[in-house]
């Protein structure tokens, strides 16, 4: 076996550790079953020890992290579950099918949970526009997430696209999903009671998920990723839009005691962690799986086809159960049952071909790896931005800016997605936040999800807080109340000291930003070995943010809504260029630090503003980030088809008040008569308000610097990412 564990990716530590646990060598199936749950992916052993600093508990926290997915609750009886993963490693292989799985995977987690999917979002990074390959990527993966996403009737509201030589070999591909349910039908991945039947429904097992996401995951990329094509899954919309609603019906009407999807890992996962949550065995009769060809117990214990589920059901429910599933045209057969103890038997036509303690599968090793600070960090960080060159031309800077990759308009991409199904999306893509009614109340969710990765390269632990800091502004903007939050977390090889080191910095700063912002960590991923050829991809923590808006009529979106209201800026701009997008497209500069946050000024601002809304003051409300204020102004000028004329008096540097991204800030507008109310609930809060000018007309005016026609700069905007995945333009 000491060939097939390497292969397998095993170490001989872990190695030795399996004999330990066993008191003998393991058959290949059981070697199999360690390689898949002691992988990076599935046990989670180089980040279990630093993820634990993160604050999980609120009081209205139902589930945190632990389940397929965390759920908090909205009040009213109703509770929302949601998630965010990633299929970064499949997607390089087979775009197309690694993000449409990537969404089948992530919807499974919300409703095993007892909740009906509402929505989804997909942060995405890719590499050069310019380049052949990034085309094709990203065309495969937008259209396999449409694909997918638009035959289960599930709107992909929201999301981000960056753009960066580093994920030129290795996108990223996360995808994040919401759903919502009654609290009480609240259901775990547990497997209990002694005698009850083990039920897998869904589609047939095949081979096109051997070796899939726990094992593409858990190794960087070479030469011989594009010979692995075939282990990535293949996704069946049509039969997981038939899963959703037999789960929901079973689940309604009380027939089962546990729910658990097959995701990575496939049965040697659902069968080990459900067990091991329980405090149970199971035994596991592998000839009454149903599959789609001629297959081993071993490819059948690690298979990670798509569209499956287990529930663990009691005797009295069975025939129920079973009916309930030839109704929706499922499979449905029982394959084990629940035992006394931990042992995890699996039998092949009488054969015992595997037995394992259920509890040591699910746990697995725990690591401390080293860290060490990179010693780039000097490097970027001397780079004396003070001696660069001014622009002579700030509007066709602006323009640039606008038409950049990482700027311009997605509506190309979002586009291909239905946003507008199951009729609940009232601000669609291309706002701050997506904002969803909640049928049947006056209530509305606004979801977001942010992850500037260039501040992340250049300060791990503070670009992780802005990241936490500006999803939770984007709620605000949308006008709701910020509740708790999900994460992916994209890194190198954690063996890597200095990539390490990255991770524990970005943790830190994300565990520090949610505890002082009170806001709950109730899920999330790490995706580790996102490298290409010896090279990582910057360290991407994504952070989704969920909040909460009272009352439907609050909602605010970031279009100037009309003339001759008073144009705001809420919070202080200073001269802070690092890592922005005005120093990469103007300068070619990837240097500096991210701007500065003050946790306490930032959470001051965001209450400033939530409050003002409740109150009627504002009335339009756009976060500033990217771009700086000069962009944030021509994004609230495209959408609401409003010009401004602005007058600004400042002591820092015309380029610096236009494009630094300096933090806790939102452009607001409000009428005239309104301006004391603001400035006084600001002024109890600390918080700097500056009048800017008012709104009207058809163009941007900002004093001699700018003078844009709203047509000029939609045009910039909105045809940019097709020109540049066209090729007309680098």
């Amino acid at each position: 076996m000491a060939e097939l564990y390497e292969e397998l990716g095993l170490t001989a530590d872990e190695y030795r550790d399996i004999l330990r646990v066993l008191g003998r060598e393991p058959n290949k199936v059981e070697l199999g079953m360690y390689s898949l749950m002691w992988s990076e992916h599935c046990s989670y052993k180089s980040s279990k020890m630093v993820l634990s600093q993160l604050p999980t508990r609120a009081s209205y926290v139902l589930q945190g992290p632990g389940e397929n997915a965390g759920v908090i609750d909205i009040g009213g009886g109703l509770a929302v579950v949601f998630k965010m993963e990633s299929h970064n490693h499949p997607s390089a292989v087979e775009p197309y099918q690694g993000a449409a799985t990537g969404i089948g995977g992530i919807v499974r987690d919300i409703f095993t949970m007892g909740a009906r999917p509402i929505a989804c979002l997909d942060p995405l990074r890719f590499g050069d526009p310019s380049k052949a390959r990034t085309r094709y990527l990203l065309s495969g993966v937008v259209a396999g997430i449409a694909g997918y996403g638009n035959c289960l009737g599930i709107p992909t509201v929201g999301g981000d696209i960056y753009f960066e030589p580093c994920y030129d070999e290795n996108p990223l591909v996360n995808v994040m999903c919401i759903g919502i349910m009654p609290k009480e039908r609240l259901t775990r991945g547990v497997a209990s009671g002694v005698g009850n039947a083990v039920v897998l429904i869904g589609n047939r097992t095949g081979r096109d998920g051997i070796g899939g996401a726990s094992i593409l995951a858990s190794q960087e990329f070479d030469e011989k990723s594009q010979e692995k094509r075939p282990s990535v899954q293949v996704g069946d919309p049509f039969t997981e839009k038939l899963l959703i609603e037999a789960c929901l019906e079973l689940l309604d009407k009380g027939l089962l005691v546990g729910l658990q999807d097959l995701g990575a890992a496939g049965l040697s996962c659902a069968c080990s962690e459900t067990a091991a949550r329980g405090g149970v065995g199971m035994k596991v009769w592998l000839e009454r799986v149903p599959l789609r060809e001629e297959m081993e117990p071993f490819e059948i214990m690690i298979s990670e086809s798509q569209e499956r589920m287990l529930a663990v059901v009691e005797p009295r429910h069975l025939e129920e159960v079973l009916e309930v599933c030839r109704r929706w045209g499922l499979n449905a057969v029982v394959v084990g049952e629940v035992t006394e103890g931990d042992l995890l038997e699996v039998f092949w036509y009488g054969e015992k071909v595997a037995e394992v303690p259920a509890s040591t599968l699910a746990t697995g090793p725990v690591y401390d790896r080293p860290a060490e600070r990179p010693a780039y960090l000097d490097e970027v960080w001397a780079v004396d931005l003070e001696s660069l060159d001014h622009p002579s031309d700030y509007g066709r800077v602006l323009l640039d800016l606008a038409g950049s990759p990482n700027l311009c308009d997605r509506r190309w991409v979002y586009e291909q997605y239905d946003h507008m199904v199951q009729l609940n999306t009232v601000v669609y893509p291309g706002s701050d936040a997506a904002v969803l009614r909640i049928k049947g109340t006056s209530k509305a969710l606004a979801v977001s999800c942010d992850g500037n990765s260039r501040y992340v390269y250049l300060d791990p632990y503070l670009g992780t807080q802005i990241a936490v800091a500006e999803a939770a502004r984007n709620v605000v903007a949308a006008g709701g109340v910020p509740m708790a939050l999900t994460n992916c977390l994209n890194f190198g090889s954690p063996e890597r000291p200095d990539i390490f080191w990255q991770f524990k910095e970005a943790v830190r700063g994300l565990a520090e930003a949610a505890r002082f912002l009170e806001l709950p960590v109730v899920s999330g991923n790490v995706s580790f070995y996102n490298e290409s050829f010896g090279a990582a991809v910057y360290p991407t923590p994504v952070v989704g943010m969920v909040g909460l808006i009272g009352n439907l009529a609050h909602r605010r979106t970031m279009g100037f809504p009309g003339e001759g209201l008073l144009v705001v800026l809420l919070g202080e701009t200073l001269p802070e260029l690092g890592g922005s997008e005005y120093l990469k497209v103007v300068h070619g500069l990837v240097a500096g630090r991210p701007p500065a946050l003050d946790l306490d000024r930032e959470k001051r601002t965001q209450t400033t503003c939530i409050e003002a809304i409740r109150r009627g003051i504002v009335r339009s409300a756009h976060d500033c980030s990217e771009g700086g204020l000069a962009v944030a102004l021509l994004e609230c000028c495209c959408a609401g088809g409003m010009g401004a004329s602005l007058r600004v008096d400042t002591e820092i540097a015309p380029h610096a008040w236009l494009f630094s991204e300096s933090q806790s800030r939102f452009v607001v507008t409000l009428a005239a008569e309104d301006l004391e109310a603001m400035q006084e609930l600001a002024g109890s809060r600390e918080v700097p308000v500056v009048v800017l000018g008012r709104t009207g007309g058809d163009r941007l005016v900002v004093n001699d610097w700018i003078d844009l026609e709203i047509a000029s700069m939609k045009e910039a905007r909105e045809g940019a990412l097709e020109r540049l995945l066209s090729g007309e333009t680098a």
